[in-house]
């Protein structure tokens, strides 16, 4: 009994080795957060000093009038409503390339649906957003479908590449051992085929919503009357920069929130049962 205490004693004291690496590891988290802490000082330093003295304030306003601007265009209530609309779209029409992609990357495993979708998915994957936005726009105008049509166009390829080179990846082995002892096919599924595809799926979505995100921004320019690409259009055209460079900054600094906070803790979440390797 005093063996077992005293063992327990001693796993609950971490030795002097994994104090130094931890020492290690925090000293790199911020050294890592002093570096992009000062990236973003220097870049909005060096913009503020340039609206004024290279450009006139009125063609390049500063992140201190923008800060002035943003609480404007929160309290109008424009800011919610636009966001909204952007991301209402977003979900939609992602949604739909992610599941179509998804389908279209299980069938290609077949030889012959290979063949049918190859050419397409090689299209998705080389023209460029704007192509999709304004066939969009020519064939239904401001209605849903020209958005949804746009997004899934540009995104569906992305998923269905991703998704038929982790089908491609799986452990026949370890699938045809699992059939061998009468393992039933939803565990099969559940313990081997879904933790195999899951980071193919992440990336999928990482590059998809990314794609999408920007594809949604540029069809609302051209094709909408709402939304944070409306917004930028409308205030492009009015000559008034301050909104206009608002809601590009507010776009930036969104797209980081989304990546950061909510992709990266998602994917973070669902991997946590991966041991982290100390170098």
């Amino acid at each position: 009994m005093a063996t077992t205490l005293e063992t327990q004693e001693q796993q609950r004291v971490p030795s002097a080795e994994e104090e130094r690496l931890r020492a290690a590891q925090r000293k790199e988290t911020q050294r890592k957060w002093f570096w992009r802490i000062t990236g973003y000082v220097v870049v909005l330093g060096l913009w503020e000093l340039a609206s004024g003295w290279v450009l006139e304030e009125s063609l390049l306003p500063g992140p201190i009038r923008i800060m002035r601007t943003f609480p404007e265009l929160v309290g109008s209530g424009r800011f919610l409503l636009s966001f909204g609309a952007t991301l209402t779209r977003i979900g939609i029409g992602f949604g739909c390339a992610f599941i179509g992609g998804g389908l279209i990357g299980m069938l290609v495993q077949s030889r012959w649906f290979n063949n049918f979708f190859r050419d397409g998915v090689t299209i998705g994957l080389t023209s460029p957003g704007l192509i999709w936005a304004l066939m969009g726009l020519v064939i239904w105008g401001f209605k849903p479908q020209g958005w949804i049509f746009a997004i899934f166009m540009a995104t569906f390829a992305i998923v269905a590449v991703n998704v038929a080179e982790g089908i491609r990846a799986l452990p026949k082995d370890l699938l045809d051992m699992a059939k061998a002892f009468g393992t039933p096919m939803f565990r099969r599924q559940r313990h081997i085929v879904v933790p195999h595809l899951a980071p193919y799926l992440f990336t999928a979505l990482r590059f998809g919503f990314s794609n999408g995100w920007k594809i949604t921004v540029l069809t609302e320019v051209f094709s909408s009357n709402k939304g944070i690409g409306f917004e930028m259009r409308v205030s492009s055209q009015l000559f008034a920069l301050d909104e206009f460079f608002t809601w590009v900054l507010s776009f930036f600094v969104f797209a980081l929130f989304l990546e950061k906070a909510v992709l990266q803790h998602f994917e973070r979440r669902f991997f946590r049962w991966r041991q982290e390797v100390a170098a």
